[in-house]
């Protein structure tokens, strides 16, 4: 089922670090990390879970978050998902692991006040960002809009944006160098 659980053991447990650290650049960045497990296998918890944590991070990168009514209930209660997303991990329960995932993204879309508009856009260009992500590693945008649940269009207009399609497939790397590279492999 998940291929990579030691990987997202791994990420889980330094999100939690970052999360009580409060440091929302290195969660940004966790998600990333994650992401590149999700391309690999296109393991819809494990993509669901690098929205998430994105999201996370753009609502702890705003400064008045603290003031949201509840931000301390809600907190809690997503750091405890975390704990309990790593110890099915650990006990190799993927049942609880996605229950615990689509806990974190209720709680995430329950948050009430001036954020509840926020929270909407954070996660529709979350799942952008994230897409765009999939797509550079290599999964078609068509596929990868889908496993998102966002439109090609969305896609398509923030891989424009951002040049990831710009790819000058015509640049080949000299042929003394490749000569060079397969001499290495073969010397080993």
């Amino acid at each position: 089922m998940m291929q990579e659980k030691e990987h997202v053991l791994k990420v889980l447990e330094e999100v939690k670090k970052a999360l009580n650290e409060k440091d929302y650049l290195e969660i940004k960045i966790l998600s990333d990390k994650i992401i590149h497990i999700s391309s690999v296998h296109q393991d819809s918890d494990i993509i669901s879970l690098s929205v998430i944590i994105y999201a996370l991070s753009k609502i702890l990168e705003r400064r008045n978050y603290k003031e949201e009514k509840n931000w301390a209930k809600f907190f809690k209660r997503f750091v405890n998902n975390i704990d309990d997303m790593i110890l099915a991990l650990k006990k190799n329960d993927f049942g609880v692991f996605h229950d615990e995932i689509e806990e974190n993204r209720k709680l995430i879309q329950g948050l009430s006040g001036n954020l509840k508009g926020f929270i909407k856009d954070v996660f529709r260009r979350a799942r952008v960002n994230k897409a765009s992500r999939i797509y550079e590693h290599g999964i078609s945008m068509e596929k990868t809009a889908k496993i998102l649940g966002i439109s090609l269009w969305e896609l398509s207009e923030y891989a424009g944006k951002t040049g990831i399609g710009n790819v000058n497939l015509a640049v080949t790397v000299p042929i003394r160098q490749r000569i060079k590279f397969a001499e290495e492999i073969f010397e080993r």
